[in-house]
Order: structure tokens, then sequence, then C-alpha cells
């Protein structure tokens, strides 16, 4: 992904997309995005159930359905919610639905479970549908039932093409605040890579929120649960490898309201990356920008002159209007005028208002063309949620305001594979389609109003800066201002030279916008990713090992020489006990039948130490996963003693006295302790010792404050040397203390700021706090006050803890 050869190229045709196949042929990945909220399903989808959902709700399904289709990938899951509830319709329930390619030629079958699928995780109450606001509570139970099938899918693929071995995914794709949160837990339980797309961004819509001004900060926070929502996408920030946007726009004006995304840092930091810099611990996500993609194979544009035509189908007379047509045109005293189609939900972010207004309030659009508004499927408004039932309302107002009867149209139902042929009308009459959002994050309806033959009237706050400006197919307007959309409307509709120019480049350049194209840039970032945080093997992958590939051969070998050494030697001087008169003597042989020995034991322990030792940091050997990491695992409960006093007896006294208190527990073994301080490992070990405690009451120490963690030998002869502590060092916990660590960095602030604090002592001024080199270590930095008072002050004492 950090290539400098430049970006891959388009793909624009099929010879195109069969060449950069070949290079991936022989890769099967698995892909797994996850999405929530919402009514989700391959066929018929409901885009306007619950707000925010319905672009994301296509957009997710048609990006499982063309990466399932893509070369290279074996398997694509999309892991949404289980819905068995009477007011929905029954697919919601079927946990898995399988989803076909749009059109065959692109798939080939790879494999029994190869293919895109929903899959429908249980969670939350079953029995009702419940809005994305509702389901923070649910997310870990979503995350447990993820994690099962994602475990379970992980070794049937691996019998199926891995060799055995789990086929983990290659990453995990969170779509939008509460999946973000979700696939954050999912990449750190797994150690895969995390990918996240938000769609709508909490801090943004808390903006814009507020500037509206109808709703304070907290009933803002009240209605949309705005605080968890921005809790969760800092969190999918920090866990991100990628962050996928669909314009440059989301990441300079909105992304960069984030605690986790600095535009200027990020470009610092990649930088520094490239040229091998420390970065001291900083990290930020890879922002990249991927338009969506759409199908273009299923649409038909109309080329012909059209304009009063629409009461009848005279390209084909045997095939009739669609059903919609009827339904939109019964609104209109006059049909053959232009329409002016928005297509929203009825938000208030959607500005649906203040398009209405521009229509009622400018005569000239008025006359010359008519208005339709698709605002979703309602049955009754007083069933509708309350925002959505206020706008809906103040709509039909304005249309009574304005004596607006026979010149708008705002049809209750429609399918969502009924809007295609809603593009067409539109086209037919020369129209216009219109996206007046105050912002919009990409705006999906754009692509497909201009693959249909439409110019289009669009927000400039978001996505159609960028769609626009590969299109050249339409005028930007601000949302706010009521008379920019009037003129713009009035001028494309007016104006049939500047209508074609914008219908023409915009079918032109649409290619752009493929799915083939998106899934190609999509999967050349995603073979760029690493894993979530550093790997080791599990104690269960060491201790299955056959003999050949386990790590303590070479111990065993080692001990096996000597042992056959000692019998060896034995059994010469039994047989050769006639033949001492080649010798000096009994003695002699003796004498260097025991050094021999000596030595080769002293080799046998040496090497074993070094073994240990070197397992240990290629993530433990087979013995010392043995030794440790069982000892913690048949407990059934772990307790963690952590106090730090000045005096060691207060230390001693509460260890004893937790002893004595579960004591039958202590003693079948069914509880262990941690003992958790500040203090080094060795003042660990003498505290022990003065107070009679052995090191093996303890199943772990965690010391220095944290930054070393140390397993206890059962047998002190285990240790490296007669001089070591009968302790091993867990390397592993330093390979994640490693992760993002930027500890020099910080080691040189602590120094800075302990040298800029001076004892002023009369005229003398001296440094008063110094690095304390004995507690310090790696990955703990310790300092001292270097001529403490016998009672300091408390206030500089709670300072300095503080710190």
């Amino acid at each position: 992904g950090d290539s400098s050869r430049g970006r891959i190229p388009r793909i624009s045709s099929i010879d195109a997309l069969d060449a950069w196949a070949s290079q991936l042929k022989d890769k099967k990945l698995y892909i797994v995005l996850i999405s929530i909220h919402g009514l989700i399903r391959g066929e018929n989808m409901e885009l306007g159930r619950d707000s925010d959902t319905g672009g994301q709700v296509k957009y997710v399904v048609e990006l499982a359905r063309a990466l399932g289709a893509m070369p290279g990938v074996y398997r694509v899951d999309l892991l949404t919610r289980q819905i068995s509830a009477p007011d929905v319709d029954w697919s919601y329930g079927e946990p898995t639905e399988m989803l076909a390619p749009s059109y065959s030629e692109n798939f080939h079958e790879m494999g029994e479970s190869s293919g895109a699928y929903i899959v429908r995780i249980p969670f939350g109450p079953r029995d009702k549908y419940i809005p994305k606001e509702l389901l923070w509570p649910y997310i870990q139970e979503f995350v447990d039932g993820a994690l099962g099938h994602i475990m379970q899918m992980s070794k049937v693929l691996g019998e199926q093409i891995g060799w055995g071995q789990p086929v983990w995914p290659a990453a995990i794709h969170g779509h939008y605040a509460d999946a973000g949160d979700s696939a954050a837990l999912l990449s750190g339980a797994l150690n895969v890579p995390m990918v996240f797309t938000g769609h709508s961004l909490g801090r943004d819509k808390l903006e814009q929120l507020l500037k509206q001004g109808r709703m304070t900060r907290d009933e803002i926070n009240a209605t949309y649960k705005i605080n968890r929502r921005i809790e969760a996408e800092e969190l999918a920030l920090d866990a991100s490898e990628i962050v996928i946007t669909s314009t440059r726009q989301e990441i300079d004006e909105q992304w960069c309201l984030y605690d986790g995304f600095d535009v200027i840092l990020e470009r610092k930091l990649r930088a520094r990356i490239k040229r091998g810099v420390s970065c001291y611990g900083r990290f930020m996500p890879r922002m990249v920008v991927i338009p969506p993609g759409m199908e273009f194979h299923h649409i038909v544009v109309n080329d012909g002159d059209v304009d009063g035509d629409v009461d009848g189908n005279e390209e084909n007379p045997a095939s009739p209007d669609p059903p919609i047509w009827a339904e939109i045109m019964r609104f209109f005293t006059n049909p053959r005028k232009p329409m002016i189609l928005a297509l929203a939900r009825p938000d208030p972010k959607k500005n649906i208002l203040t398009l209405v207004k521009a229509f009622g309030e400018y005569r000239p659009l008025r006359e010359l063309a008519n208005l339709t508004l698709i605002m979703g499927n309602r049955e009754a408004i007083d069933d509708m949620s309350g925002t959505n039932a206020a706008v809906l309302t103040a709509v039909l107002k304005l249309i009574d305001k304005y004596d607006l009867y026979g010149q708008v149209a705002y049809p209750k139902h429609h399918k969502q594979s009924e809007v295609a042929d809603i593009y067409r009308l539109a086209a037919k009459t020369k129209g216009v389609f219109i996206n007046p959002a105050f912002i919009e994050p990409f705006g999906l309806t754009l692509i497909e109003a201009a693959a249909h033959g439409l110019p289009i009237v669009a927000t400039k706050n978001g996505g159609p800066v960028d769609i626009i400006r590969v299109l050249d197919n339409g005028i930007l307007v601000d949302p706010h201002d009521q008379d920019s959309i009037s003129a713009a409307l009035y001028k494309l509709v007016s104006d049939k030279q500047l209508w074609a120019r914008c219908r023409q480049s915009g079918l032109k350049n649409i290619h752009l916008f493929s799915w083939p194209e998106h899934c190609k840039t999509y999967l050349s970032r995603i073979a760029s990713c690493k894993p979530r945080h550093p790997q080791w093997k599990r104690s269960e992958d060491v201790l299955e090992k056959s003999d050949s590939e386990s790590p303590g051969d070479s111990l065993r070998d080692i001990q096996d020489i000597s042992l056959n050494l000692k019998l060896s030697i034995e059994g010469d001087k039994t047989e050769e006990s006639g033949n001492l008169d080649t010798l000096d003597s009994e003695e002699s042989i003796a004498d260097r039948k025991t050094k021999l020995e000596k030595a080769v034991l002293k080799l046998s322990k040496g090497v074993s130490k070094v073994t240990q030792k070197a397992g240990s940091g290629e993530k433990h050997d087979q013995s010392s996963s043995a030794s440790k990491l069982p000892a913690l695992r048949r407990r059934k409960h772990v307790f963690v003693i952590a106090v730090d006093f000045d005096s060691e007896t207060s230390v001693i006294e509460i260890i004893l006295k937790i002893f004595e208190a579960v004591h039958k527990e202590r003693i079948s073994g069914s509880i262990g302790f941690v003992l958790s301080t500040a203090l080094t490992i060795s003042e660990i070990y003498s505290l022990l010792m003065a107070g009679g405690i052995a090191a093996t009451d303890f199943d772990a120490f965690i010391c220095n404050s944290g930054s070393d963690l140390y397993y206890p030998f059962s047998d002190s002869e285990d240790s490296i040397n007669s001089s070591d502590l009968p302790f091993e060092l867990d390397l592993d916990y330093h390979s994640q203390i490693e992760y993002r660590w930027g500890g020099e960095g910080l080691r040189r602030t602590l120094l800075r700021w302990a040298a800029s604090i001076i004892d002023k002592n009369g005229a003398k001024e001296e440094q008063a706090v110094v690095e304390d080199e004995d507690r310090s270590s790696n990955y703990c930095h310790a300092f001292k006050l270097k001529n403490p008072p016998l009672v300091p002050p408390i206030k500089e004492l709670r300072k300095l803890m503080r710190i």
C-alpha cells in the first residue's frame, strides 16, 4: 500500500480484470465485514427503516457481493443481527443467506464454502427490531457470537483450503461506529488486521446538530447516544490499520475532529516510518480514499428525445410502463414537465424542507418543473419515528402553504428494485436529481442518478465535491442557501444544451465508480495490512508439537549423551579392568571419568539454559510453557495482591493473612496468587525470603510498576546460573509493551522534567530530582529526590506521585 511506484491503474475492461485476476489466482482470502444495525438482506432491501442506514445497508451488501466474486477471495462473511420479530419479514431471522453474484461471468466457484454470505448473529431482544441508538448495551453479546462463528469458519476453511491449519480472516472490516467497536474487540482477540469505514461520523453530526440550534447537547446525546458513538469511533480509529473513506473531504474536515487522528501528524508519522525513524509510540491508521462502487450492467439508458412521451412506452409498446411510474405521475397535473427528483429519508440532516421551500418560493421553477420526493416507505405518519414524522409533517404543511398540489409527488411505498425505474422516469422527462443534504459523506444516489443519465445538483459539503469533479455532470450548491438551490435547478432544467452536456459527461465517466474498480483497490490495501499486535504461539500449539519439531530436542539430546556416556564409561571400566597396566592407576581412570562426566553435565546444563533462554525469546519453549501456563490455567480463581508499603513487615503480614483466609482452597490448588508491586524482582525475592514465603507460593509476579512479568521456577536449579534468581522473565509480555512503545522519547522527556525541578537552598541551586538507575528498567523509568527532607511537604509529595 505504500509503494512508490504510483497508483494501480483503474480497471476499465474485462480484459484488465482478467489480467489482474491471474496474479491472484493462487490466493484464497477470507474477509469478514460487520454491519450490525438496520435490516440487511440480499434482495428487496428496506432502506428507509432506520436513520443513517439506507446507503450503508446497500453499500455493505453490494461490497460483500462484489468481493465474493473477485479472484483471490475465497469467502466473504457479512455479519449482522438476526431479527425474529413479528413486525419484520421472516427472512431477517434466517441464520445464513448466500449472496448470488450480480452477473455470473465474473464469478468462479472455488470450493464448498466459497462465495459471499450474510451471517446473522442473534443478540439483544430476539422478538423486536431495535434502532441503532439502542443497540449499544448488546455489543459484547454480538462479539461473543461473532467470535464463535469466525473461529468455527476458520477451522472449516482450514480443512478445505488450509491443509488442516485454520484460515483466519485477512481483515475484519467494521462499518459505522457500533460495528467499529465490535471489530476492534474481534481483531484484538484474533490478532487480525482491522479496517474501518465510518459512513457517518458522530463528531461531525454533533457539530451540525448544534449549528441548527434545535436541540441542546444533552438532548442530542439522549436522542442519538452521540457520546457513546464518538467513544466507539475513537476506539475503532486507534485499533484500525486502515480507515476507508469515500472522499478526501471526509479526511480533512471530519476525521480531523477526533483525538486519534491529525492530518499533518499522520503524514509526518508515515514519512518517519518510511525512513525507519522512531515514531515514539505514536500511531495513526492509514486513511485511504476508495469511492463506493456500483453495478451498471442492468441499467437501461434512453438516448432519444422523449419529452411528452411519459404517458406511454413508444420504444417498446409490448412492454408496459413500470407500476411505480403511474404511482408517481398520479400526483401531477402535468406529468410531461421535467422532474426534479430527491431520494432521501425524512431526516432533518437531509434538508428536504429547504428544497421544498426553494421550489415553492421560486415561481419560474414551479412553472417549468415538477418535484418528486421519495422519502422511504411508510404506512402511517403516526407509526413513524418522532423525528421522521416531524419532517414529513412539515413537508406536507409546506406543500399546503405554497399550494403545490399537482406539482409535488410523495408516494408512500416503493421497492428497492423500483429505484432504477424512478431514475429512468426522471431522465425520460429530462429532469434533474438533487441531493441538498447539509453534509453527505459520499452520495451513492448521485452515482446512481448519473448512471441513468441524470444531471445532478448536490451539496458542496462532503462527497459530492469529488463526484462532480470526476463526472463533471452538475452543480454544487450551499445547502443553507435556498436561492442558490433554486437557481441551480432552474439553470439545468431550462438550458437544454447544458442539460445534454451534463448528461453525456456523466455517462462517459461513470465507469470510474464500478465495483471491480472499488474491489481491486480495496484488496490491494488489504494486502498491505499487518497483524493487530505482536504474535506468539499458544501454549497448546507448543505442547502439541511432535518430538521431532520441539525446540527442546537439543536439550534432551545433550542429556541423553551425558547419560549414555556415563554408562559407557562404567561399562568400559568393567570390561577393561584387566588392562589397567596401560594406565597410570585406577584412581587416574576414576579422576578422568569424573572430570569427563562433570564436563558433559556442565555442558548439558549450560546448553539447556541457553536453549531455555533462547526458547523464551522465541515465544517460549516446550518446557517453559509446560512449567508456567498450566499452573495458572488449573486455577478456578486467581487473587492478585497489589500492595506497596514502606514497611516490608506490612506487606508480609498482608500476604500471610490472605494465605490464611483461603488456606483450604490454597492447599487444594483451586486458587492461585499473583503479586503486583512497584518493587524490582530482586527486592521481591528478598522480601519473600525475609518473610519465609516460598516463591512458588505465587503463580506470577508483576513488578517494576507493571513493566515486568516473572514466573517462579519450581526448582532453583532451573535458573541459568547460580547467581540468577529462581524466576523466568516473560518476554512475550515485553513484546506487547514494545508494540507502539515510545519509551526512549518518554525517558528523555522525563529527564528534562527532572532537570527542571531545582532545589533552591540559599544561594545554591541544584537538581532536586534524579533518575533512579537501580529501580529503572527498559520499560520502567524511576526517579528519586536527591536530598529528600525527613518529612516532605504533602503538596510536593502528591505532585511527584501523580507524575
